[in-house]
C-alpha cells in the first residue's frame, strides 16, 4: 500500500477551512464521501485509474489546538497500489495537491512539514 503523509500548519479560521480544502480537493478530481468537524475523507473520481490505484485522501484538523497563529492539519495520502516505483500514481497525486496547496493564496501558510 502506498501511503504519503504531510503536515501544515496554516493560517486561516476555522470556518473558512473546509470550504477552501473541499474546494482544492474537487479541483484534484476527488469526492469528499465522509466529513466532519475536524476530518474529511476523500476519494478520487473512478474511471481515469485502475480501482487498485484510485487514490484516498484523509485529512486531519487539529482545532483543539488552533489558535490565532495558525492550525495544524495532516494529510494521509494512500491507495491499494504497492509503491514500486517511486513515481507511482498516489505519489503523483500526492505532489500535485502539495503543490496545490503550497500555492493556494486563501490560506498563509506558515509551515509545511513532509513525513
Amino acid at each position: 500500500m502506498a501511503r504519503y503523509v504531510c503536515s501544515y500548519l496554516v493560517k486561516i479560521s476555522l470556518e473558512e477551512l473546509k470550504p477552501m480544502l473541499n474546494e482544492v480537493l474537487q479541483f484534484c478530481s476527488f469526492d469528499v464521501i465522509y466529513h466532519t468537524i475536524d476530518y474529511i475523507m476523500a476519494r478520487e473520481v473512478p474511471g481515469k485509474v485502475l480501482f487498485s490505484k484510485l487514490v484516498t485522501i484523509e485529512v486531519l484538523i487539529d482545532s483543539t489546538t488552533a489558535t490565532a497563529k495558525g492550525i495544524q492539519v495532516n494529510l494521509v495520502v494512500k491507495n491499494d497500489e504497492l509503491p514500486l516505483q517511486t513515481q507511482n500514481h498516489c505519489r503523483q497525486m500526492f505532489d500535485k495537491l502539495q503543490k496545490i496547496l503550497s500555492e493556494d493564496h486563501q490560506w498563509k501558510l506558515i509551515a509545511n512539514v513532509p513525513a
